[in-house]
């Protein structure tokens, strides 16, 4: 009984949004931690990506992620990862 997690109902559950956000900024602070000790932020980039697709092919296998990466250039064309873009 001692070990049992208690589970409230008022205590909405932790959604994957809510985990890749609270991600986010783990990463934005490693990010801007490295940054201060001079690291390149084209070497932060080429690094964080090789990480998460490595991340995803242990996870997913290859062809997915072939797959989802594949998927990449459309998405950066239509802005999806542009941090600066204005919304209408």
């Amino acid at each position: 009984m001692a070990n049992e997690k208690i589970h409230s109902r008022a205590v909405p559950e932790k959604t994957d949004s809510d985990d890749r956000q609270q991600a986010l900024e783990y990463l934005a602070q490693a990010w801007n931690a490295a940054e201060e000790e001079g690291i390149e932020g084209g070497a932060l980039a080429h690094a964080s990506l090789f990480a998460a697709i490595a991340t995803l092919v242990s996870a997913h296998g290859e062809e997915i992620v072939a797959t989802l990466v594949g998927e990449l250039p459309a998405k950066i064309r239509a802005g999806d990862y542009t941090i600066d873009r204005v919304i209408q």
